[in-house]
């Protein structure tokens, strides 16, 4: 089990870094999309990569993985509601709901480090 919660984490981080950094042109068409201002965005991308960040260093240090996996979550909730608010398609709510998922496991499996 710890080995797929470790894979999670990767998962989770490596595709937020990959996403904020490598196809940060896409975040800003869908930020515009959502109305959302500049300094929201960079607060995101800015939030989200520390997570990330935490949940890597988390696979050492376990007792840094609850609360950024259960932040990240609710970033991923937060990114389904813009998603239904502008009616996207499905497979556009995909990748935020994998990650949501993804969270929810890592912060269950986290919960008896706290």
């Amino acid at each position: 089990m710890i080995n797929y919660i470790t894979l999670s984490q990767l998962i989770v981080a490596a595709s937020v870094i990959f996403v904020w950094i490598f196809r940060f042109d896409n975040i800003i068409k869908e930020f515009k999309q959502f109305g959302l201002s500049d300094l929201t965005r960079s607060f995101v991308g800015a939030t989200k990569i520390a997570l990330s960040t935490l949940l890597i260093a988390g696979i050492w240090y376990s007792s840094l993985v609850f609360i950024p996996s259960i932040i990240m979550g609710s970033i991923m909730v937060a990114a389904q509601y813009f998603h239904f608010k502008v009616k996207n398609p499905f497979i556009k709510h995909l990748p935020s709901l994998l990650l949501l998922i993804l969270c929810v496991l890592i912060t269950l499996a986290s919960l008896d480090t706290i």
